[in-house]
């Protein structure tokens, strides 16, 4: 009786499965009553404890976003080297669309505040809930027609400095938003042949871990 009428339920259905990590942008601005409906999409995640850990830094100075793709570019080098012998095929791929975005916004983890519950064996929870406030975002940026990229390549001190994020305060995202040409039918990495998907079937187990 609580559930959705089928064609509300396909619809979340179907944000989910063509949700995608966007890299190319189309340019253009992200209208503002579009931007603050998606922030409160990702403010109505839930939190452990009901801290709601999650800080946007919304970036609107030009030089600031040359910057941080500065750090972005530095950190794809290095990525690069670790990679070994597939150096060369990292650098060929798209990780980011800092430059071309119409929004950029950087979520970061607000310094601990203390809370205990649910957080006593799993301290790392606050750092789920940043991650589900995330999600929340990038499914209502969908949903609006928005692509959304998720940048980890970066570092988290050089950029927290560059933000003048408080000690004990992490930047865990880079997030590019703001209008595409197309989505991509696939994960792009699928796309261009970085990796394939597991399917389902090998990651659901019942009662004990199956090797």
């Amino acid at each position: 009786m609580n559930s959705y009428p089928e064609i509300e339920k396909a619809a979340i259905y179907r944000v989910i499965a063509e949700r995608r990590d966007m890299r190319h942008f189309s340019g253009g601005k992200v209208p503002e009553e579009v931007l603050k409906r998606i922030l409160h999409a990702a403010h109505q995640a839930p939190s452990v404890g009901l801290m709601q850990p999650w800080r946007f830094v919304r970036i609107t100075s030009e030089a600031l976003r040359g910057k941080i793709h500065a750090l972005v570019e530095d950190e794809r080098q290095r990525t690069a080297e670790a990679m070994g012998e597939r150096d060369a095929e990292f650098m060929k791929l798209k990780v980011e669309g800092v430059r071309e975005c119409g929004e950029l916004l950087v979520a970061v983890l607000a310094p601990d505040d203390g809370t205990i519950f649910g957080r006593r064996t799993m301290p790392e929870m606050n750092l789920a809930s940043v991650a589900c406030a995330i999600q929340n975002l990038w499914l209502a940026s969908r949903a609006e027609g928005l692509g959304m990229g998720w940048v980890s390549i970066f570092d988290p001190d050089a950029l927290a400095s560059l933000l003048g994020i408080p000690e004990g305060g992490k930047p865990v995202a880079i997030l590019c938003i703001g209008e595409v040409e197309a989505f991509y039918p696939a994960p792009m990495l699928q796309l261009e042949g970085w990796r394939n998907p597991k399917p389902l079937s090998e990651l659901l187990f019942e009662n004990r871990w199956k090797e």
